[in-house]
C-alpha cells in the first residue's frame, strides 16, 4: 500500500489551515478535489485514489487530495450570491499564489495536474483553464464548466471567470496547447450535455483534448474508478 500522509497547510489568504491528504513517496504532482462538500479524504475512502495504487508505488504519480470549501462558498445559502464567489476566489487565490507555488517548489516543477470527480471536476476544470500556465494534465472526470446555478442570477466579473464555458470561448486558444485535457463522461452521466458544450468550445478553438464516453454506467463512483486508470496509464506509464 502507498504511504498516506495527513497535512496541514496554512493559507494567509484564507486565514484558514486547509487539510491535505498525500498519498504516495515520489512522482509528478497531482492536485485532487473531492466532489461537492466532500471531506478531503474523500477520493481515498471511494477509492478512487486506490484505482491508481500502481502508479503511485511505481513513483509515476503523487496525490495531493486537498480540502475545499464548498460549505462556505456555493453551499452556503446564508450569505449572499456576492459573498458566496468571493469567498471562492479567495480559495482560487491560495491555491495559485499559496499551494501550488509550495508543490511547484516541492517537486522542482513548474506545472502539476489536476484532477476531480463531480463538482471536484469543476474544481480541477476551473484551476486548469484559468491557470493553464502551470497545468500540464487535467483529469476532470463528470465534470461541469459553470457555476450561474448556485448564484441566483448574480453576476460580476468573479462569477464569469470562474465560469470555464465562458471564458474559454473568448481566451486565446495558445495558452492551452501544452495542456493534455481529459473530459470523461458516460452515456447515462447527468453531466453528459455540460462535457459535449465543452468538448465542442475546445474543438471551436482548436484546443486538443480527450473525450472518453462511456456506455450504460451512471455518474457515480464505479464510472470514475474505471476510466480513473486508464487516464493515468496514458501519460504517466
Amino acid at each position: 500500500m502507498p504511504q498516506i500522509e495527513h497535512t496541514d497547510y496554512y493559507s494567509n489568504i484564507l486565514g484558514i489551515s486547509i487539510k491535505v491528504e498525500v498519498t504516495g513517496h515520489y512522482g509528478y504532482p497531482i492536485i485532487m478535489f473531492p466532489t461537492s462538500q466532500g471531506q478531503y479524504t474523500q477520493n481515498h475512502d471511494f477509492h478512487l485514489n486506490g484505482s491508481i495504487n500502481w502508479f503511485v508505488e511505481q513513483g509515476k504519480v503523487k496525490l495531493y487530495n486537498i480540502q475545499t470549501i464548498d460549505s462556505w462558498t456555493f453551499y452556503d445559502n446564508a450569505i449572499s450570491p456576492e459573498q458566496r464567489i468571493k469567498n471562492y476566489e479567495k480559495y482560487v487565490q491560495f491555491l495559485i499564489q499559496e499551494y501550488v507555488p509550495y508543490i511547484q517548489k516541492l517537486h522542482n516543477t513548474h506545472r502539476v495536474a489536476v484532477a476531480g470527480a463531480s463538482f471536484g471536476g469543476y474544481h480541477a476544470a476551473n484551476f486548469a483553464f484559468r491557470f493553464p500556465d502551470v497545468v500540464s494534465h487535467l483529469f476532470c472526470l463528470s465534470g461541469a464548466f459553470s457555476i450561474r446555478n448556485f448564484m441566483d442570477g448574480y453576476s460580476d466579473d468573479l462569477v464569469y471567470f470562474n465560469c470555464p464555458k465562458e471564458f474559454v470561448k473568448y481566451d486565446e486558444a495558445w495558452k492551452y496547447k501544452h495542456m493534455h485535457i481529459v473530459l470523461s463522461t458516460s452515456d447515462q452521466d447527468i453531466c453528459k450535455d455540460k462535457n459535449l458544450e465543452m468538448a465542442a468550445i475546445l474543438q471551436s478553438k482548436g484546443i486538443d483534448y480527450w473525450y472518453d464516453e462511456r456506455k450504460w454506467i451512471n455518474h457515480d463512483w464505479p464510472l470514475w474508478r474505471m476510466v480513473f486508470p486508464k487516464f493515468i496509464g496514458a501519460f504517466f506509464s
